[in-house]
C-alpha cells in the first residue's frame, strides 16, 4: 500500500463516520464480473470491484526469523533486498502477470490465465524461481552469509480485486481477496519444510496444467487435503550457474 504520506490531516471522527457510511450502502450491483480479464487499476473506485478468475503465486524464505541469529541488519537487508529484487524481475518478465506485491520476505504475484498454457506458465515463474535461488545461495556462500530455503504455493480461482485506503488521501492501493489468494499463501508457508518439495500446488492448478508439467510433479497429502509438490528447475538458469557459479 502507498504509505508516502503528503498532506497534515487532523482526524475527525464524523468524517469517519461518513466514509463508513459511504461505503456500505455503496450498491452490491457495483462488484462486477470480469473472469476473462483482469481490469486495469483505473477502473477501480471506492465503491465498486471485479471478480476475476487468476492464479496466484506465493513465494517465501522457509524460517526467516532465524537469519537474524546469525546476520547484521546491513547483511539482512543485502540478503532481502537480493531475494526480493529477483523474484519481482522474473514474474514481471510475465505479461500475464498483472499484480506483484511484497510483504516482508514473501513476494506474490496475481496472474491473468484464462488458457491452460496461462496456468502452465505460472508453473515455469515457479521454475525459474527455484533456479534463482540456485544462484542466489552461490552468491551468498561466497560471501559467507547463510543460504536460503524457499516455499512456493500456487492456487487458481476467482478473487475479488478493490481498491483500499480512501479518497483524497493519496493512500490507497489494490487488495485481492477471495481464496485462492489466501490458499496459495498458506501453500508457500507450507512448502519447502517437514521434508516438503519448495513447490505445492492445488489439485485445481494440476488439473490446468500441461500433461508434460503434471509428470514432474508428485501427489502428496498436507493437513488432509491433496495437492501435488515437485522441485522443478529451469534449464537455461541451471545451465547458467553450472557454467558460471563453480
Amino acid at each position: 500500500m502507498e504509505s508516502k504520506k503528503s498532506t497534515t490531516y487532523v482526524y475527525k471522527i464524523e468524517d469517519s463516520a461518513e466514509r463508513m457510511d459511504d461505503i456500505l450502502d455503496a450498491n452490491d450491483n457495483d462488484y462486477e464480473d470480469n473472469k476473462s480479464n483482469i481490469p486495469t487499476r483505473d477502473k477501480l473506485t471506492y465503491k465498486n470491484g471485479y471478480y476475476v478468475d487468476v492464479t496466484a503465486l506465493f513465494i517465501d524464505i522457509v524460517d526467516s526469523s532465524k537469519l537474524t541469529d546469525g546476520h547484521k541488519r546491513p547483511t539482512l537487508a543485502k540478503m532481502y533486498r537480493c531475494f526480493l529484487s529477483e523474484c519481482v524481475a522474473i514474474m514481471n518478465s510475465y505479461e500475464i502477470c498483472k499484480e506483484i506485491n511484497i510483504n516482508g520476505d514473501c513476494v506474490w504475484g496475481v496472474f491473468e490465465t484464462p488458457n491452460i498454457d496461462d496456468v502452465d506458465a505460472v508453473i515455469d515463474v515457479a521454475a525459474k524461481l527455484c533456479s534463482m535461488i540456485n544462484v542466489l545461495n552461490y552468491k551468498l556462500s561466497k560471501k559467507k552469509y547463510e543460504k536460503i530455503d524457499v516455499g512456493i504455493g500456487i492456487d487458481d480461482g476467482v478473487a475479488l480485486m478493490v481498491k483500499a485506503g480512501y479518497s483524497g488521501s493519496g493512500l490507497n492501493d489494490v487488495i485481492w481477496m477471495g481464496d485462492v489468494v489466501n490458499s496459495a499463501c498458506h501453500l508457500a508457508n507450507k512448502a519447502g519444510r517437514d521434508f516438503r518439495e519448495p513447490i505445492l500446488i492445488t489439485s485445481k492448478v494440476y488439473n490446468n496444467v500441461l500433461e508434460a508439467t503434471q509428470k514432474l510433479l508428485t501427489k502428496c497429502t498436507v493437513d488432509g487435503t491433496t495437492y501435488y509438490e515437485g522441485n522443478i528447475i529451469w534449464d537455461p538458469i541451471e545451465n547458467w550457474y553450472k557454467e558460471n557459479c563453480r
